[in-house]
């Protein structure tokens, strides 16, 4: 089956170039490629293994976050080609450099602008989530579905990533917390943050940055098992949207009543 076909591939990937350098890297391994921007070996040789091999599943562009640093053209794929693949194969970057386990590697497959499947392997968790669309949500075989939040916002637990939010907004946030049981910043790793949305331990997770390798797995992930992925303006993701502001939540009462404490 072609679902599991990319999951090894992406298991592979991490055991060839990702596993061996952990708590491993050699100088000159590690480069900026952006102001706060951190990029490793791994992250490169990750990527041209996943994406030499993606091709021979399914024959598409393959729009590589670390390919697409070097040419943004590559984005075009989303909106012209019939199908894409979005790789990100090291999630959480910095984390991996600072010896956290906080990381992962990530895939989905667009067909005409609509996510149809996605995976994000954990692989110092040795955990894999695969997602179909219309088929459901899936953790290491097991189907998922996302119970409801509860209604009471002091009882909800959530992230709010800040970093790329103007002052004003940023403020708007941090006096929401206090309402909350919980508000934290967030892993610095989207495929960490999705899986912990969906396995029930936040109820929801607001995102500024939205680049399309980071969210289309995670979002696929998360609507198949049940819950909500909305613009602030309450519209629908698509990957190839560039507009900033993803929220992420349980289901949709828990958006609704999240998104006045949070968003203007």
């Amino acid at each position: 089956m072609w679902i599991n076909k990319v999951t090894e591939i992406l298991i592979d990937a991490a055991e060839i170039a990702i596993l061996p350098r952990f708590r491993a890297l050699a100088d000159g391994e590690v480069a900026e490629k952006s102001p706060g921007e951190v990029v490793t070996v791994a992250d490169r040789e990750a990527e041209e293994l996943i994406s030499r091999r993606l091709r021979g599943v399914v024959d598409a562009p393959v729009v590589g976050e670390e390919a697409a640093a070097g040419d943004p053209r590559l984005l075009m794929a989303l909106r012209a080609a019939p199908a894409a693949w979005l790789v990100d194969p090291l999630d959480g970057t910095a984390n991996f450099v600072a010896g956290r386990s906080e990381y992962a590697v990530m895939a989905a497959l667009v067909r005409d602008g609509e996510t149809v499947a996605a995976w994000i392997v954990r692989p110092a968790e040795g955990c894999v989530y695969v997602a179909e669309r219309g088929s459901g949500a899936w953790r290491d075989g097991v189907r998922v579905r996302r119970e409801p939040a509860p209604s009471d916002p002091a009882a909800l637990r959530g992230a709010a990533l800040t970093r790329f939010l103007d002052p004003p907004a940023k403020a708007q946030v941090e006096a929401a917390a206090p309402r909350f049981a919980a508000l934290g910043p967030g892993t610095g790793c989207a495929g960490v943050d999705y899986p912990r949305l969906l396995d029930g331990e936040q109820d929801f997770v607001l995102f500024q940055r939205t680049l399309p390798w980071d969210h289309a797995p995670g979002v696929l992930l998360l609507t198949e098992a049940g819950g909500v992925a909305r613009r602030p303006d309450g519209s629908p993701y698509r990957p190839a949207d560039p507009r900033p502001g993803l929220l992420n939540a349980a289901d949709m009462d828990c958006w609704n009543t999240v998104r006045p404490l949070l968003l203007s």
